[in-house]
């Protein structure tokens, strides 16, 4: 909570002196302030003994990518095209092939035997996914009255029938 916390000041810092962070320093930072892992630790929590101390300590998970639209510090797609001159569209090129190239890795690790159990895997890489729904195309949290919206009464809703 303390790192979330001091992460939330400094990007309030930039924000103020209004810096454009490097592409490499804005990263550093958005993977705490994404609160990913915050969340994956948390949703481990009460998975019985499969969930230790030591495991809850030596671990650490964190993505993050997306665009803002309001008064924020300047979002990873902003950096990205002032520190290497690239368009838009190109740096939406890029960022997809970085979550594909991620998702790959992501699903080798999950292959390799590994001392994080199976069921603390799931729960880390279902997260993943979600975040991957949410933000593939846009920010659909900010506009989840949108994408998300549709998603949600697809699953709960109107299901598909098995």
């Amino acid at each position: 909570m303390k790192i979330l916390v001091r992460a939330y000041y400094e990007e309030a810092k930039w924000l103020q002196v209004q810096k454009m962070p490097t592409m490499e320093e804005y990263m550093a930072l958005a993977l705490v302030t994404s609160g990913y892992s915050m969340l994956a630790t948390t949703s481990v929590i009460g998975m019985g003994d499969v969930v230790t101390k030591k495991l809850l300590i030596g671990y650490s998970v964190s993505p993050r990518l997306f665009e803002q639209k309001r008064g924020h510090v300047a979002s990873a797609v902003e950096c990205y095209m002032k520190q290497h001159g690239a368009s838009e569209e190109e740096t939406h090129v890029e960022f997809n092939k970085q979550v594909t190239n991620a998702w790959m890795d992501i699903n080798e690790e999950c292959l390799n035997p590994t001392a994080v159990p199976k069921p603390i895997l799931t729960r880390v890489v279902n997260l993943a996914r979600v975040v991957d729904v949410v933000y593939k195309n846009e920010d659909g949290y900010t506009h989840s009255g949108t994408v998300l919206k549709d998603f949600v009464t697809s699953m709960i809703i109107d299901p598909v029938p098995i």
